[in-house]
């Protein structure tokens, strides 16, 4: 199972709103009514960052999943857990020490949402996990009151060091909203996830590159399918296909330009097939999965972020 975290990013289509390239700016406008109040403090939010790091680091070594389920849910730990299972299939010789890293807490961007009451409580940080080097990573962090703790959900890699601009109140917190049926969004999370396994499954033929701009997330996708397709020539397939998601949480950030920045996760399965009995697929070291007896196709969740605009502007493919 491939789980993916994408980021988009929305704007206005009268707004003149710039890419979801440009830097993020910090737009203070007056503060919402008093029924919304901020998700965590600022200081709880680089605390709880700091303990996801020390944590992670701790089960990473003996890939502990009783405890990396301390701080991480959702579609990151589908992924983490993912990667421990493709390490135990290795033999030992061929497994890597693991090398402890944690997120540079003091020079994390956070942005912390105001929320109505009885709105589950989430924020969003781009982080870097060197020091004092510029974020290279967007993460959200959801709390889960019936465990009494705050856990990373996802986490993409940003192919630019740059948002776009988050709107934050005069107190400097982020307003969320929707990010599903949100008919004031050129595309919403459940749209931009159509799209991104359309580029997969066809190489957006169908619905990728109607919806996203060309970018290199999603030249990369469509590459995936390209190349990964023909790799076998006559001799056999691989196909791409959605699969059920279980993680249908997507969280949205409103941006200057009256858009969002949109995170979401997505589910595809991959198939290889030979051409005709007498040929036999045999992975290389890289493809191998922790269960080769597996009867039903291995499917992969990516973690998704992109900014969507309103129409007629296509939004930006997910990192």
């Amino acid at each position: 199972m491939a789980v993916s975290v994408a980021l988009t990013a929305s704007a206005c289509a009268t707004s003149g709103s710039p890419d979801a390239d440009t830097t993020a700016r910090a737009t203070r406008s007056a503060a919402p009514t008093p029924t919304a109040e901020p998700a965590l403090t600022k200081k709880e939010a680089l605390a709880q960052i700091s303990h996801y790091s020390k944590i992670n680091n701790e089960a990473n070594i003996d890939r502990d999943r009783r405890l990396l389920d301390t701080v991480e849910d959702g579609p990151l730990y589908a992924m983490s857990i993912s990667d421990y299972t493709e390490t135990e299939g290795l033999p030992a010789a061929d497994r890597k020490p693991y090398k402890p890293w944690s997120y540079d807490s003091a020079n994390a961007e956070l942005y912390i949402p105001r929320l109505a009451a009885g709105q589950d409580r989430w924020f969003a940080a781009a982080l870097s996990d060197q020091k004092g080097k510029a974020p290279s990573r967007l993460a959200v962090f959801a709390e889960r009151p019936q465990h009494k703790r705050w856990e990373m959900v996802s986490v993409v890699d940003l192919d630019s060091q740059k948002l776009p601009d988050i709107a934050l109140d005069r107190d400097g917190y982020a307003k969320a909203v929707p990010a599903a049926g949100n008919k004031r969004l050129a595309a919403d999370a459940d749209l931009l996830r159509t799209a991104v396994l359309d580029n997969f499954a066809t190489g957006g033929t169908d619905t990728g590159t109607k919806v996203f701009a060309p970018t290199k997330a999603s030249k990369r996708q469509i590459e995936v399918h390209d190349k990964t397709g023909t790799r076998y020539g006559n001799q056999g397939t691989t196909v791409f296909a959605g699969a059920a998601n279980r993680y249908t949480d997507a969280y949205a950030l409103k941006t200057t330009d009256g858009g969002a920045l949109l995170l979401f996760s997505h589910t595809h399965t991959q198939t290889d097939a030979v051409a005709h009995s007498g040929l036999q697929i045999n992975p290389g070291k890289d493809e191998q999965l922790g269960s080769t007896t597996c009867p039903a196709p291995p499917s992969r969740t990516r973690s998704c972020a992109t900014t969507p605009p309103s129409s007629p502007r296509r939004p930006n493919s997910p990192d």
